[in-house]
């Protein structure tokens, strides 16, 4: 049988139905049917979840891009991710937000329903009497949209049911013999979708009950990334060395495991272990190129061998009013995993949960997130109003280490300050951000350095032997979401170093990126981003980092890079990338380096 059409002719004919009992006494309780979607997945969806309290996904949420989440028919009411909280994706793409919402209480809460339209009375009575008719999401009811017969068998068993409910409960015989008949002809003839209804809803039970028997926790969710990176070097040279770097194509992997715990649905204790084979391509004058510039942000730990699984993040994280998140971590994941850098770069940023879109890490984030290094600490967003958040943290990257010139208090620090303006739309968003830093003498952290951004020049991430480093970092970040199709981002930093008992040192970095979100095809990504690396601009004529006394970086070296990432599925991406960097190590006689990066990356 062909389409019907969902329009008010039919709002009509179940409201026939219905006002077949003239109910003088009680009052309808609501019914809880919603329409499903036209295909078997909808009823699959939420018994694949694990329980919504212990979901943790920052883009995964927090950070996806604009199209990256497809809209879904739930059968039951969501409940908002712990992670979300107080995390801001991208702005949603309100075109694509005609979901099955839940019941309705009133027609009034039908925006394109008018007391003009001649079917009003009756989609009034079936909403408010009867409870038997749901809207959208976006508020609307769509008289005109098309109604498969499906969607009609759903309607029709929330419209028997309500009937089954009145004569159950009617004391008097209200019916007569022939609307009876016509109600059983109705079920003849809907009673295969009748049955195909039914029949799904009973496989979701044995499915969940099943679920629910096998499930390692009740409490735990397991979520796996893992990565194959093709790349190769396609120009350039050591900087140090002066010699050109290999040719050489490399397939390489990293996979990570995280579990994130629920204890009471407003918490989230989140673990992460990690390990592969993903090597830099180079650090403060070592590796393959001898500089950290166009480091990829693919790499396994620098500091444990390779393919060797390391523990890479400890992170609890509560609310203890509306509006305050406080992550207390052992050892963080970074500035993304708490939450201070993924709002305002979300095409670019990386997320524990979802993994990356940007090929290196300075493309991710400016260098005031980056010289924490990994470690212990604290930190709190606080939401001051709907448009205004506050983050503070403080973390000890050797905060594990009780000897001397280590530890939580007395070793190597960080100390931010962030205030966050959202527009009301969530399409424009600015962030101020100060750091005060501290490194003890010869102090070397889980990037291998003891101070500096473990990004950019050599000079940027060098220190004076035997002194203690003290920085003072701020930045300013902004993202304005143009269309659903464009996104930019810019930032700017500005970094003062002193060498306590030596001298002092300016070190900067910019960047602008743009994101096309759904570029060539719907949850696809593509992203191009120019900018300087971190780089020392000044230095006190008593301070020798290595190029001499007084000796700053001398040139400007830009950072190239453009990606694009493709969707197979919901768990399955692959990203070919480019990263071009003139100048290398901020020095016009070092010839232009290019390497080519295609990620494979898989969620599970």
């Amino acid at each position: 049988m062909s389409n019907f059409r969902w329009n008010y002719r039919c709002v009509m004919f179940l409201f026939s139905l219905l006002d077949i009992l003239i109910i003088l006494v009680f009052s309808p309780a609501k019914s809880k049917a919603e329409l499903p979607k036209t295909d078997a997945s909808t009823v699959q969806i939420e018994v694949n979840q694990a329980p919504e309290a212990v979901i943790n996904q920052t883009v995964e949420n927090s950070n996806a891009p604009l199209s990256a989440k497809k809209a879904r028919n739930n059968l039951t009411e969501r409940v908002t991710p712990v992670s979300q909280l107080l995390e801001v994706a991208p702005p949603t793409n309100k075109k694509a937000t005609n979901n099955v919402a839940g019941q309705v209480t009133s027609v009034s809460q039908l925006s394109d329903v008018k007391p003009t339209d001649w079917a009003f009375q009756a989609l009034q009575s079936l909403v408010e009497r009867y409870g038997v008719i749901t809207g959208y999401t976006d508020g609307t009811f769509k008289g005109n949209h098309p109604l498969t017969r499906y969607e009609f068998a759903a309607g029709l068993n929330a419209a028997l049911n309500r009937l089954n409910e009145l004569i159950a409960t009617s004391t008097t015989d209200l019916v007569k013999r022939e609307d009876l008949d016509t109600i059983k002809k109705l079920q003849e003839q809907f009673s295969p979708e009748l049955a195909q209804l039914r029949g799904r809803l009973d496989t979701l039970e044995v499915r969940s009950a099943k679920l629910e028997s096998t499930q390692f926790s009740t409490t735990t969710q397991l979520v796996g990334r893992a990565q194959i990176v093709l790349g190769s070097v396609l120009a350039g040279n050591n900087v140090v060395t002066k010699t050109p770097v290999p040719h050489n194509p490399t397939l390489q992997g990293l996979t990570s495991l995280r579990l994130n715990t629920s204890f009471n649905g407003k918490d989230s204790l989140g673990i992460t272990l990690a390990g592969g084979s993903i090597q830099s391509l180079g650090q403060t004058r070592a590796g393959l190129f001898g500089t950290y510039e166009g480091r990829s942000a693919d790499n396994a730990s620098i500091t444990f061998p390779l393919n060797t699984i390391t523990l890479g993040g400890v992170r609890y994280r509560f609310l203890p009013y509306p509006n305050t998140q406080v992550n207390i971590y052992a050892l963080s994941d970074g500035a993304s995993e708490i939450g201070l850098s993924g709002p305002i770069n979300p095409y670019f940023e990386s997320s524990s949960a979802t993994g990356a879109n940007g090929i290196s890490r300075f493309s991710r984030r400016s260098l005031v997130y980056n010289y924490g290094d990994s470690g212990a600490g604290i930190a709190i967003l606080q939401g001051l109003g709907k448009q205004v958040q506050l983050g503070l943290a403080y973390s000890a990257p050797n905060g594990n280490n009780p000897t001397a010139n280590n530890g939580f208090f007395k070793g190597r620090y960080l100390a931010l300050g962030q205030l966050i303006y959202y527009s009301s739309d969530r399409n424009f968003r600015v962030a101020a951000t100060y750091v005060n830093t501290y490194s003890p003498p010869n102090t070397i952290g889980f990037s291998g350095t003891n101070f500096g951004p473990a990004d950019g020049s050599n000079l940027i991430n060098s220190t004076v032997a035997g002194a203690g480093t003290l920085g003072n970092l701020y930045g300013l970040q902004t993202f304005y979401q143009v269309n659903p199709k464009l996104a930019i981002d810019a930032w700017v930093s500005y970094a003062a170093h002193r060498y306590l008992g030596h001298g002092d040192g300016e070190g900067m970095d910019w960047a602008v990126g743009l994101a096309f979100p759904d570029l060539f095809k719907k949850g696809a990504l593509g992203g191009v981003l120019v900018g300087m690396e971190p780089k020392m601009i000044s230095l006190s004529k008593n301070v020798d980092l290595g190029a001499g006394a007084g000796q700053a970086d001398k040139d400007t070296s830009l950072h190239i890079e453009a990606f694009y990432q493709y969707k197979i599925g919901d768990n399955i991406e692959i990203t070919p990338g480019l990263i071009w960097i003139t100048a290398p190590n901020s020095d016009s006689s070092n010839p232009d380096s290019l390497f080519a990066w295609v990620r494979t990356l898989f969620r599970f």
